[in-house]
């Protein structure tokens, strides 16, 4: 059983974290760097480690540190939240290696997930649709014109070890092609320390529609339902929302059924995410599997009334999964905002500073997830995200009135936030009758 957990991670998310172990009688252990000192998270832990200086590569990304606090706290398992290194399998690896367990999937999923090729294949050998495209890494820009050529332009190259938006490029034609093969390996070098690529056809007119699925590491696995993820900003995501406004029942059973199967392929453990777009006809194709708890789980914990975090300590107590699927019910809709601190009149650029007041909006279906407060400095190390704003209603029409309210309620003075560009996004009647797909912002709003 649990007992003592440590968690490897900062900010709401760390929150988020504690509060559920709190909940279930567990206790537990916060990381901080020396510019969290003040942040929420440590202040409401049973216990707090400060772990280094501020830069990330010093404090929250370096393994020895982190494994040295959870050995001197006395813990039995290490929560990596989502970033740092929530989706590094040598991080899993070291805790398996020091008998902690690690809340997550095992350390191979992670590498087989990580791999984008290798996710490919093992998601087209499960019987999941893919894009077409390459089944290996290119080797050569002769191999690349020779794809490109069978698939047709435009195309997205890709990073193999890449994720969350990153190592992807956009090539409309062959002379692109040329210009950008070479800088796409230095980017997926550069970012990931793995310069492998590969090619798949570029979907226009797409939806990022992913489904978050709960294994038992025993053959066990359910999905709790959909997620619409299209409202992004150069591939991160900005709102997100459950049950997607374009996926009926059929559809729904489809595509969840798919993420199914591909967990159970690989006998998946824990809570993780399939990724799929969805074209202008209703076909859906496997993107990627995110194996971590999602920014975007409070909206589908809104609808179904599962704490996925909770879930987690059950699975990972080796308890099997505490749902059957037929006892999981989509009741309503959730929408959820990312409120970071960005300046959207100036490019969305950065406002780390000092908070000089915060007010959170209420009432019922309303849930705040932050780790800021007046009088908190928000340091300028890391993602500018500070808060999530969910709301539930009956109807998405009403979450979205809801939604409305919320955002008018939500006072954070003293640095610039991206509430403003919510409240203009929900006022737009494509946006609101559910008219979108991944290219909506920079058509709309050329962001």
């Amino acid at each position: 059983m649990l007992k003592k957990i440590l968690v490897a991670n900062r900010g709401e998310i760390a929150l988020r974290i504690i509060r559920a172990a709190k909940e279930v009688g567990i206790e537990t252990v916060a990381i901080y760097s020396e510019a969290d000192e003040n942040s929420l998270h440590v202040r409401f832990a049973d216990e707090a480690i400060c772990i280094g200086p501020p830069p990330a590569s010093e404090s929250y990304l370096k393994p020895s540190t982190i494994i040295a606090a959870a050995e001197v706290s006395g813990v039995d398992a290490i929560h990596p939240g989502y970033g740092f290194l929530a989706e590094d399998p040598s991080f899993a690896e070291i805790c398996e290696s020091h008998q902690l367990i690690f809340l997550g999937p095992t350390s191979e999923q992670i590498r087989k997930m990580g791999d984008k090729v290798l996710a490919k294949k093992t998601a087209h050998d499960a019987g999941v649709p893919t894009i077409p495209g390459s089944d290996h890494p290119i080797e050569s820009i002769t191999e690349a014109r020779r794809i490109c050529a069978e698939i047709g332009y435009p195309v997205m190259l890709k990073a193999a070890a890449g994720g969350g938006g990153r190592g992807m490029r956009i090539v409309r034609n062959e002379n692109e092609l040329l210009a950008t093969y070479p800088l796409a390996r230095a980017e997926a070098q550069s970012a990931f320390g793995d310069d492998r690529i590969y090619i798949e056809k570029l979907i226009t007119q797409a939806r990022h529609i992913e489904v978050q699925i709960l294994g038992d590491g025993q053959g066990g696995v359910v999905h709790l339902g959909e997620r619409e993820c299209s409202i992004q900003r150069r591939h991160q995501k900005l709102i997100e929302e459950s049950p997607s406004p374009v996926v009926d029942s059929e559809l729904r059973k489809k595509i969840c059924s798919a993420a199914v199967r591909l967990a159970r392929a690989i006998n998946y453990r824990s809570a993780g995410t399939v990724e799929f777009l969805l074209d202008s006809d209703k076909n859906f194709y496997f993107m990627e599997m995110n194996t971590r708890i999602q920014v975007e789980h409070p909206v589908t914990e809104m609808v179904t009334g599962v704490d996925i975090v909770k879930e987690q300590f059950h699975i990972a107590n080796n308890h099997g999964l505490s749902l059957r699927q037929k006892d999981i019910r989509l009741t309503g809709s959730a929408l959820e905002c990312r409120i970071n601190a960005e300046d959207p009149d100036r490019g969305f650029i950065p406002t780390p500073g000092l908070v000089k007041f915060v007010h959170l909006p209420g009432g019922l279906g309303v849930r705040v997830d932050t780790h800021i407060y007046g009088g908190y400095q928000i340091p300028p190390h890391y993602d500018s995200l500070i808060a999530k704003l969910i709301v539930h209603d009956q109807t998405r029409d009403r979450t979205i009135r809801k939604m409305r309210r919320a955002l008018e309620e939500m006072v954070i003075d003293g640095i610039a936030t991206t509430i403003p560009f919510h409240q203009d996004l929900l006022t737009d009647e494509d946006f609101c009758r559910g008219r979108f797909s991944t290219e909506f912002l920079k058509e709309k709003f050329s962001q």
